[in-house]
């Protein structure tokens, strides 16, 4: 039986083990799906233990996406690029890393047949999802694109600017990406922004638990048309499964 696994910090809310049980079952697959949670203290010997192990593969969720990269022996170039892992293969005692978060993302617009080239776009969060959400953005063909961060985070030259200075600005765009975990379940009565401060014609949430976070209520009360992350879980997970087993799914 093949294992798999998600590695996070937190992970009781995670939807992954039935997701990837039921990819798996479609294709007759046989292996199983665990959730591992590591305390940030014990990220290191855990990982180092798990390539020893008989995983095939794993994925990577908060707050470890740029965290393990330091760990593997391999590394796509679009992964590297981004400088953020979500998905991991085993082999031979190494383990190569793969961001599939990129497919995800850009699968919610394809599926959602929305055009991105000539837009705007504000990506809340500089972290390892916001990265894969950045590249898929300009790869998409967006014009112009800033970022909103607690710290001075900058990827490959984009602009960004702090919480405060949004605040001050109230700027208006095309879409607006929510990266941070804020209003994720359990905290579902939390939003990154205030109501007031939502201004766009397209509000994307990459999370998926809750369905519609506080975020994306704001929005659609605000008449934006309103995606969550659901599909991108979806497809980032199918990718992962191709990069383990070499199917397509």
């Amino acid at each position: 039986m093949l294992k798999f696994g998600l590695l996070g910090e937190k992970l009781e809310h995670s939807e992954s083990p039935k997701l990837h049980q039921q990819l798996m079952d479609e294709k007759s697959i046989d292996g199983t799906y665990e959730l591992i949670e590591i305390p940030k203290d014990a990220f290191q010997d855990t990982f180092l233990s798990l390539k020893k192990s008989d995983y095939r593969g794993v994925n990577v969720t908060i707050p470890y996406k740029e965290t393990v990269i330091p760990f593997l022996d391999e590394i796509s170039p679009q992964a590297k690029y981004i400088g953020a892992v979500n998905t991991i293969l085993f082999s031979n005692g190494k383990a190569k890393g793969f961001n599939t978060d990129y497919f995800g993302f850009r699968a919610l617009f394809e599926q959602n047949d929305i055009k991105v080239k000539g837009l705007n776009a504000i990506v809340l969060g500089a972290g390892g999802v916001a990265k894969a959400v950045q590249k898929a953005l300009c790869d998409m063909g967006v014009f112009d694109l800033t970022v909103v961060s607690r710290g001075k985070e900058n990827f490959h030259n984009q602009y960004t600017v702090s919480y405060d200075f949004y605040k001050e600005k109230r700027p208006k765009t095309d879409i607006l990406v929510n990266c941070t975990p804020v209003g994720m379940y359990p905290n579902i009565n939390e939003s990154p922004l205030s109501k007031t401060l939502i201004n766009a014609k397209i509000a994307v949430d990459v999370i998926y638990n809750p369905e519609e976070t506080l975020f994306l209520r704001y929005a659609r009360e605000l008449g934006i048309k309103t995606i969550n992350g659901s599909l991108m879980l979806q497809e980032q997970a199918a990718k992962a499964q191709e990069i383990w087993n070499q199917e397509t799914f």
